[in-house]
């Protein structure tokens, strides 16, 4: 009996760092067709020693495809399996497998941005971001440099052999992945909004009352003449630390009374409106400039 053709975990893990180079050679005409037959070429190879069928293989995979780049590995994971099938001499032609391929690509595209793009990435960039702005070390880059790419190598290998080890049976599964899509999303939006508030800084910086403190209640530089004391520094930075105002005016602004009455409702209020200028399919760029130049003109006038 003649030995089956069967792809070993080597040929495996050389199309899955392949596929790390997907978009490699994007184009309008066919998306990531070029990727794709790249990533293939060492299944292929192994499945197909002769020259002509490995070249008709390679050409069957050089039509459309596009999806989420870190949501490729599943489908290559099916199509190995097909492919692998067909080598061994199972009825599969071409449209099937481009079928397929076709049939996976769209639902697991609507995976992709919510899970890594609107999930995990701005979690992990928040996270490390706010260790990067409270040690002023390199320290959070490089850790989510690495953890990023633990988890996009991870996902990227066992779903594209879960896809290989399920064949074609994976395709009936795809309707339970809708339900992670909306926790992801669920989570994505919630962790959006509790960073609103610290990202978000607004600042009205308009006057609503001056009040002259009376002796005693602030610190008062005047009594201080010539060069300080050491005691005298003692005695400027204890009243600091307890407390006592700098100045003998207290002044009250917009933004006082705003923090006094919701804290970053200001910011909460931006994000909503941003988001429906979104949802009206105004550009983001757009929006950018836009806030610029709101900033620039409300800080000449003297709101901000």
């Amino acid at each position: 009996m003649e030995n089956k053709l069967k792809l070993t975990k080597k040929e495996r893990i050389e199309v899955s760092i392949r596929s790390w180079f997907l978009q490699g050679s994007w184009n309008y005409e066919r998306m990531q067709n070029g990727g794709w037959a790249f990533s293939m070429i060492p299944a292929l190879k192994k499945l197909y020693p002769e020259g002509e069928e490995a070249k008709k293989a390679l050409e069957r995979h050089l039509e459309f495809f596009n999806t989420h780049p870190y949501v490729a590995p599943p489908i290559l994971g099916v199509t190995l399996a097909l492919e692998e099938e067909r080598a061994n001499g199972a009825q599969i032609d071409d449209a099937a497998i481009q079928g397929v391929k076709i049939g996976m690509m769209g639902p697991l595209a609507g995976i992709g941005d919510p899970v890594f793009w609107f999930t995990v990435r701005p979690m992990l960039g928040a996270m490390f971001a706010a260790m990067a702005k409270s040690d002023g070390t390199l320290l959070g880059p490089a850790l989510f440099f690495v953890l990023w790419n633990i988890i996009r190598i991870a996902f990227s290998w066992y779903t594209q052999e879960l896809g290989y080890k399920q064949g074609s049976n994976i395709a009936k599964d795809l309707t339970g992945l809708q339900t992670i899509t909306k926790l992801a999303s669920i989570l994505g939006m919630f962790v959006m909004g509790v960073l609103t508030q610290r990202w978000v800084n607004i600042n009205f910086v308009g006057i609503v009352s001056q009040i002259t403190r009376q002796d005693g209640s602030f610190i008062d530089f005047s009594k201080y003449s010539g060069n300080v004391s050491v005691d005298q520094l003692k005695e400027i930075l204890g009243n600091y630390a307890s407390g006592l105002p700098i100045g003998n005016t207290a002044v009250t602004t917009v933004q006082d009374n705003l923090n006094q009455l919701i804290p970053g409702l200001a910011a909460l209020l931006l994000t909503f409106f941003c988001m429906w200028l979104l949802k009206k399919k105004v550009s983001p760029i757009a929006i950018i400039f836009g806030l610029f130049a709101a900033g620039i003109l409300l800080h000449l006038v003297g709101i901000m």
